[in-house]
């Protein structure tokens, strides 16, 4: 247990250093936006780069991956919808917002780093293979339901599929996830071998800051993420993230054959806390966003103990 404490714990101390700097004043709010973009766009594709550069892939198929993680997230979606629209009396787009939350896993800030500590290289190279695909099928998955449930409440028409595919598409060629995704695998199917020593240190250094500058800038960037309204609902949703979300995962990763370190990795990341994305579809849509910033406090407050239990089970 001790050594799930030592990985686990440092994670949750950098979320609340961030946070005890942004409430004291000590770092602007500010100062938390710009660490986080330096995050995004330069430390967290620097690792993702180079983890899929070096990586030894050995013949290792994704699918497996994908299903058993995305299988974990259309079981918990749905439960999420369905306990919203009858247990809660909710409307459709409520319920979409509630089902997005709780299956929504903040895998970048928080997933990745965390795996990385926990699991190694071999665990950040399911966490990349993941990242490929998960932010554009969430999100289109997110915002087609949206349209879907605004035209049912609101009334009037919907885009087009096409519509939103191109939307989506857009955003997805600037992400600098995406093109560091490609820009590793690609090195790595070249033949090139090592990355020469210089470009090496250099991408070494920044991927080094990339764990604790991601957990200090989302602990700054909480305070807009306020626990009000809907709190029985948030918790619902709080409970099949932290809970639901990792045990189905787990089930579908032990059923379909994952290796002990992709699974690890697997289950580790679904079990942290939910992701903005849920609160930017909520504000896109003017529905829920109070709901979707509950769900995204509670579960980042009591997160630390869904966590450590998967670690433990895990180890």
């Amino acid at each position: 247990m001790s050594s799930v404490f030592v990985n686990v714990a440092p994670v949750f101390l950098l979320i609340l250093i961030g946070w005890v700097l942004a409430r004291t004043g000590i770092l602007r709010e500010q100062t938390g936006d710009a660490l986080a973009e330096f995050v995004f766009k330069i430390a967290l594709p620097t690792l993702i780069f180079r983890t899929l550069a070096e990586a030894h892939f050995e013949g290792a198929s994704p699918f497996r991956l994908w299903i058993a993680y995305f299988g974990g997230v259309a079981i918990t979606w749905t439960v999420g919808t369905l306990i919203s629209a009858y247990v809660f009396r909710r409307d459709t787009k409520i319920g979409v917002i509630a089902g997005m939350s709780s299956a929504f896993a903040n895998n970048v800030f928080i997933g990745l780093p965390l795996v990385g500590r926990s699991v190694g290289d071999d665990g950040i190279v399911a966490i990349s293979i993941l990242l490929a695909i998960h932010l554009p099928l969430m999100m289109i998955a997110g915002t087609i339901l949206m349209e879907h449930a605004t035209a049912k409440v609101d009334g009037g028409g919907r885009h087009s599929l096409m519509a939103v595919f191109r939307q989506v598409g857009a955003n997805l060629i600037r992400n600098p996830l995406v093109i560091a995704l490609c820009l590793g695998i690609s090195y790595n199917l070249s033949g090139l071998g090592a990355l020469p020593v210089v470009v090496k240190s250099v991408v070494d250094q920044i991927a080094s800051v990339t764990a604790a500058a991601a957990l200090i800038s989302l602990g700054m960037t909480l305070r807009k993420y306020p626990v009000r309204g809907n709190l029985s609902l948030a918790s619902a949703m709080a409970v099949l993230k932290l809970a639901l979300l990792p045990a189905c995962v787990f089930a579908l990763a032990h059923v379909l054959g994952l290796s002990t370190a992709w699974t690890a990795a697997m289950v580790l990341t679904s079990s942290v806390p939910t992701g903005i994305n849920a609160w930017i579809i909520a504000t896109r849509f003017q529905s829920g966003q109070s709901l979707a910033a509950s769900v995204i406090s509670i579960t980042t407050i009591f997160g630390v103990i869904s966590v450590s239990f998967w670690a433990w089970l895990l180890s």
